[in-house]
């Protein structure tokens, strides 16, 4: 449960689309994510917030992040 407030709070980023978009995965994709998505998913919630915008839109690429990226992207779990 510690770990579920943590990640909350580090998602909210302060603006409204990163807000939405993290917090919807948080809420119905992590918990059923293995280990190695959890593991990205708080490697993406280290990055700032201009390179995550970035990611999020598409306008930059991680590798080994596409899958994660598309289904916080697009609601898909």
């Amino acid at each position: 449960m510690e770990e579920l407030a943590r990640l909350k709070w580090q998602c909210r980023r302060g603006t409204k689309e990163l807000d939405f978009l993290l917090l919807r995965y948080l809420d119905t994709g992590y918990l059923a994510a293995d280990q190695v998505e959890r593991d990205l998913f708080v490697e993406l919630l280290g990055m700032e917030d201009d390179r995550l915008v970035g990611v999020l839109m598409g306008e930059l690429e991680m590798r080994g992040m596409e899958i994660l990226v598309g289904k916080i992207r697009y609601g898909c779990v």
